[in-house]
């Protein structure tokens, strides 16, 4: 305990936040006291540091190496700047934020940091969405940017992610988040910061950027549904920024785009980092999107959107069999899917010029409307930051709500303008007196039932995750599902072209297909399941059926494999 106490005593000397230094010597008086539960928690305070990866950083805000804190992110912003420094030189660097606790103080030192190594730091104006920031690290021709976001995570956590552009990345990932080997280079610069009061801090210098980027990016957003005609302005729409910083993104582009009956859930409209309204800011929690049913339901919508607290992921809600529901993420991935690449075919351009991607454990679908209409398809590893970097991409999509309607523009999911398209074909087919549940059932008739589902094992002992995923590569299923297993395949050696990943992919002779892997960012271990059912003559109704039997076949196995 006492070399933990003389950890943190070090640490409170060298952070530059007063009040984080408050919170942790606050902690170790406590301990000093004899409270245990004091003691547990700087023990996991300084248990290990924030590692930095291709996903940034991301964990809770508080004091200690563990957490996110403005020493933790002045050293991340300074191994980025030496590497910056060391690869390209004197370098353009966006940086944006959004509403979460910290987000602000963090974007600053970013910026200060910056601006003391020699580059030149743009800080957005405000709270804005991570497309945003997407969008202006192409639009500005940037090196890199940051964005201070945690996403959709609990409250009390905030993160850091990092794109590269410009001159530091040229090829078809320019503009996208990092992929190895940039995190790691990144990651040691990082390590190699001897002291958080040695970094060099700017006291000003950066730059504002101009509203005229983000009138830049709504105008983007605005123009993927083509020019607005006035069936947009007979169609009602509910959005939701689910207490972030999406609504005056989400308002503008959808007015922009010819939308006037729109109507937002009030209370969940300004930024709010503690998030009141809802248990979890992640639209695809049960319960999150409640407030915005409530209020189709009173207004009559056509549709529901709703953002997650940075935008950069998109849900949609409709009407189907008379009940309002909210559609899968593969649903909404071949609903864009298709209208994307039917439309790239009246364009008469050349057949498999144009690429949709999406990641291996997203529905099969869109390989099907990427056939059906002259398009070439990619299957990638799970995250946006392989998806977006596709050469070629017309349109990319992950399962967990996330979109890439517009990669010339934003080369990230984005729920701005993923948003505003979903409105516009909601418009279209609403002049032909049709739903989206109409649409859906032309993709039955046109592909098959494609049906998709998630099986979760979650755990308290971490250690558990790697035996599970030992024991099922050791001794995978010979039968799911009624139905013989006819390839078993170790996405950890190389699986359809991917590089190796973690992972167990499984087919059987029915057509069914199970993923199982670790989850990246809980302590789950996740399958991945998804049946097909041809559509004979026109009687979806009877195919979705079967799905759904087959289905329940193929989880009860599943469950039994995971013992959950």
């Amino acid at each position: 305990m006492n070399g933990l106490l003389e950890q943190a005593r070090r640490w409170v000397e060298d952070d530059p936040d007063a009040r984080t230094r408050a919170e942790l010597e606050g902690l170790i008086a406590a301990v000093e006291a004899g409270d245990e539960e004091a003691a547990a928690d700087l023990g996991d305070r300084f248990s290990g540091t924030l590692e930095f990866g291709t996903a940034g950083l991301r964990g809770a805000v508080g004091a200690g190496p563990n957490r996110m804190n403005r020493a933790v992110v002045i050293r991340a912003a300074a191994g980025l700047a030496r590497y910056l420094s060391d690869s390209v030189g004197p370098s353009v660097v966006v940086i944006g934020y959004d509403g979460r606790h910290g987000s602000t103080d963090f974007a600053v030192d970013t910026a200060a940091v910056m601006t003391a190594a020699g580059h030149s730091a743009k800080l957005l104006p405000r709270m804005l969405p991570t497309p945003m920031l997407a969008f202006a690290t192409r639009a500005l021709d940037a090196d890199a940017g940051v964005m201070v976001t945690a996403s959709h995570n609990p409250p009390r956590d905030n993160g850091y992610k990092v794109y590269l552009g410009g001159r530091a990345v040229t090829d078809s990932g320019q503009g996208s988040q990092i992929v190895p080997p940039y995190d790691g280079e990144i990651a040691s610069r990082i390590k190699a910061v001897a002291s958080v009061l040695a970094v060099p801090r700017s006291e000003g210098g950066w730059e504002i950027v101009p509203d005229a980027v983000v009138d830049d990016f709504v105008h983007a957003a605005a123009a993927v549904g083509a020019a607005p005609d006035d069936r947009r302005a007979n169609t009602r729409v509910v959005i939701t920024s689910m207490h972030g910083v999406g609504s005056e993104c989400m308002q503008r582009a959808l007015a922009e785009a010819g939308f006037t009956d729109v109507h937002e859930v009030a209370e969940q409209a300004v930024p709010d980092p503690d998030f009141p309204t809802v248990a979890f800011p992640n639209p695809e929690e049960k319960g999150a999107i409640d407030l915005s049913i409530a209020l189709a339901r009173d207004v009559g919508a056509d549709v529901v959107i709703a953002n997650d607290p940075d935008a950069d992921r998109c849900a949609v809600a409709t009407v189907i069999d008379g009940e309002w529901r909210m559609l899968h993420g593969d649903v909404v991935g071949s609903l864009l899917g298709e209208r994307i690449a039917a439309h790239r075919a009246l364009l008469r351009m050349a057949p498999g010029s144009q690429v949709l991607a999406n990641s291996i454990v997203s529905s099969q679908q869109l390989k099907a409307i990427a056939a059906r209409h002259g398009h070439s398809h990619v299957s990638t590893l799970t995250g946006f930051k392989w998806i977006s970097r596709v050469p070629g991409l017309v349109f990319g999509y992950e399962e967990a709500i996330g979109y890439c309607v517009d990669p010339a523009h934003v080369r990230d999911k984005d729920g701005i303008s993923a948003g505003t398209l979903m409105a516009v074909m909601v418009a279209d087919l609403k002049a032909e007196s049709r739903t989206l549940a109409d649409a859906i059932d032309d993709l039955a008739r046109h592909y098959g039932v494609y049906l998709t589902r998630q099986v979760s094992a979650r755990y308290t002992d971490l250690s558990e995750i790697p035996a599970t995923m030992s024991r099922v590569l050791a001794s995978p299923p010979s039968e799911l599902g009624g139905h013989a297993v006819t390839a078993t395949d170790d996405m950890g050696k190389g699986f359809a072209g991917l590089l190796p990943t973690s992972g167990l992919h499984l087919a059987t002779a029915s057509g069914a297909r199970v993923i199982i892997r670790p989850s990246g960012t809980e302590p789950k271990v996740k399958a991945y399941l998804e049946v097909i059912v041809p559509v004979e003559g026109d009687d979806v109704g009877a195919a979705r059926a079967e799905a759904e039997a087959q289905m329940a076949a193929l989880e009860s196995d599943v469950r039994i494999t995971l013992g959950v």
